[in-house]
Parts: C-alpha cells; structure tokens; sequence
C-alpha cells in the first residue's frame, strides 16, 4: 500500500493551508502523528513550523522528547535532528496550551481598563470559573490559535486535540462563548447590581440565596460577572474571527484513526460532524495498517504453496539449513507461514474495506504501517513523517 494513496499528495495540500487542525478517536496515536507531520512539514517543507497541543495529557513533550512544553513556542534543536540522520530544511517548534496562563492574558487583552483586568484576576471566583467553566479549555485553546496565526510567525501551525468526540467542543467553544456574553443568564447575575434591585423574577432565588450564601456572596458574585461584561464586544468579536478561522480556505481538518471497526466509525462522527459544520476535510491518516503486500495474488499463492507442499518441501530445506532442523519441524513452519498469511490476508482485507468509504471524504489519504515497536524520539517521528510526507 502506497503511503499517500489519493491523488494530490500531502505537499499539494498544504502548500495552501497554514493550519491543519488533528481530530480523532483516542488510543490511535494522533498526537504522534501530528507531532510527525509537523517534524516532516519543517524537515522536507522547511519554513517555520509549530505543533500545538491542546491535550491535557503531556504524550507532545515525550513524543519529542524534551524536559516539558509549555504555552511559550519551544523550539526543537537542529542537532536533535541530525541525531535523528535528518538535515531539517526549515524550523520545528513545540507549545503545549497552558489554560491559566492564556486566560490571564486574554482578560489583559479585552479588559477596558488595567484597573479591571486587575480586578477579574484577583477575584476569588475567577480561578474556578475559569478551570471550570463549561469549554473554558476548549475556547481558549481556539483563541491561543488564532492569537498564534494572526501573528504570522508561523507558515504551519498543527494542533493536536483532545481525543475522541471531546474535539469537537474544541470546534464549537468560541460560539458558545459568544452566546454565553450575550445570553440571558449573565444579564441576570449583572442585572441587581447594574440596577441596585432585584427584578421581580429573580426575588425568590436571591431570598433563598442570601439566606445559604449570604448577601455578600451573591454580590461578589454580581460584581464578578459585571466585570465580565465589560468585556462583551472584544469577546464575541473575537469568538467570530476563531470561528471565521476554523472556516478558512487556510485551514484543514486532519482525521487520524486505526483500520478497526471502532476506531473507524468514531471517525465517521467526525466527519459527519465536521462536514455539518462546514469545516475542510483535507487529510485523512490510517495508522497501524498492515502492509498492503499481504493483498498481493502472487504472495498470496506462494503462502498457499508454502503450506500445501509442506512434506515435500521440507526436507530439501531441513538439508539446505545443515541439520539445524528436521524435515518435520521445517514441515510446521511453512505450513503455519501459509496459515498466518492467509490469516492476516483476510485482516488487511478488512481494513482495506473499513477505510476505503472514509477515505472518499478526503482529498488526500495517507496510511503509516504497522511499525514493530513504538515511538519513542525524533528519530521515530521522522520514519513516520516519511510517510506523511514523501521527499
């Protein structure tokens, strides 16, 4: 099986995106292979290439092999490349998204005053809401992206997402963020102290609630809220220019799975949904695919020989290894060599039919072979990025 087997080829592809975006099922190795794209885009590509995680989980930093990544760029030395038998014709960088650190900077950016923004930032509620506010590290992973591409430091940005269906609240946060500045609920937790009374509506819960949480409670909680919607405009338009992104001409959405049945239909609820959000499906990777030479007729007749002249065979072999074995244990092995083959035929065949409808919905289609052990370097990373990107 060839490593791109769609027409086009990834070099075509991202000669015009700027961001590629890896969604996926958990357990099929993604932030590997958007650590491997990113090493090849930046060894074979060249120009200034960043990975991006956004995974709570730190497999970035082990995959590249550095003593951590945090939410400033990193960059992979060059010698770590030329350890790894490569000479990189362009730049790979690392970051991996840092919630807090982001949302400190945000708050800094849209407060109208640094008065404000001090006062957010020293609100007692303001750690909580913001670790645990509903997408609160989906959209600010959406919006470290966008403040990453507007800079323009970058010619290829490659963010890895949370596995499984939790990647697509990392596509629909910066709405949901807008809605949340525009929605009813803020105002009524703004609305008594913005008018200094309560609303009819709202007297029986803030009755209830003075006497559970006490007055001054709901009114930090008033004023907290008060100062968030200082911050409205700069929010929501910010929110519409990451989602604007995310439907760009520039940016494409990268689908990683393994060929099994699971795997496989998790990542066609990807691509229904993605697809329903008119977002650009330009790659799909298969990994851990058996060598397609397991589909060859002529190999497939020479393991069928193998195991059907087994007696025959064996004892010409068993003389040609010197006596090391005798005719009958020689018999054993081809006949199990014929079996296994035709056992792992009948696999890739499957695989081979569990990829094929995905493989339609994207313009280009990439398959990384089983490899006998995992990655656990740079070196690793580019043999796979030879796959992901041939040159």
């Amino acid at each position: 099986m060839s490593a791109v087997t769609t027409p086009g080829g990834l070099d075509r592809l991202l000669a015009t995106k700027e961001v590629v975006v890896a969604c996926g099922p958990g357990g099929v190795g993604k932030t590997t292979v958007a650590a491997a794209l990113g090493a090849a885009a930046a060894a074979v590509g060249g120009g200034r290439v960043l990975v991006l995680t956004v995974d709570p989980a730190r497999r970035l930093a082990d995959a590249l092999r550095l003593p951590r990544v945090g939410n400033e760029e990193t960059q992979i030395p060059e010698d770590a490349f030329r350890a790894a038998g490569v000479r990189p014709r362009g730049e790979l960088w690392a970051a991996m998204l840092d919630t807090k650190a982001s949302w400190d900077a945000l708050v800094r950016r849209h407060a109208r005053t640094r008065r404000d923004a001090e006062a957010i930032l020293s609100n007692p509620l303001y750690r909580n809401i913001t670790g645990r506010f509903a997408k609160s590290h989906e959209y600010i992973a959406m919006e470290r992206l966008y403040e990453l591409h507007a800079e323009g430091r970058y010619d290829l940005l490659v963010v890895d997402t949370p596995p499984a269906l939790e990647a697509l609240d990392f596509v629909d946060a910066p709405q949901m963020m807008a809605d949340f500045f525009s929605s009813r609920l803020l105002r009524w937790l703004t609305a008594p102290l913005r008018f200094r009374v309560l609303g009819v509506a709202s007297r029986p819960f803030s009755q209830i609630g003075d006497r559970i949480l006490g007055t001054q409670f709901l009114e930090d909680v008033g004023r907290f809220f008060l100062l968030l919607e200082t911050m409205h405009e700069g929010f929501v338009d910010r929110a519409r220019q990451v989602s604007a992104l995310l439907r760009a001409e520039q940016t494409t959405f990268m689908i990683v799975t393994t060929p099994e049945a699971v795997p496989v239909q998790e990542a066609e609820r990807f691509v229904t949904s993605l697809r329903r959000r008119s977002l650009h499906l330009g790659l799909l990777v298969a990994n851990k695919v058996l060598p397609g030479t397991l589909l060859d007729p002529g190999a497939q007749r020479v393991a069928e020989a193998l195991a059907e002249r087994s007696a025959e065979l064996s004892a010409d072999l068993a003389a040609l290894l010197g006596g090391t074995a005798a005719p009958e244990q020689v018999r054993l092995v081809l006949e199990e060599i014929g079996s296994n083959h035709a056992n792992l035929r009948l696999v890739a065949l499957r695989q081979a039919e569990l990829l094929g409808e995905l493989a339609a919905a994207h313009e280009t289609t990439v398959t990384i072979p089983q490899l006998t052990g995992d990655v656990v370097d740079l070196a690793g990373l580019v043999e796979i990025g030879r796959y992901l990107y041939p040159g």
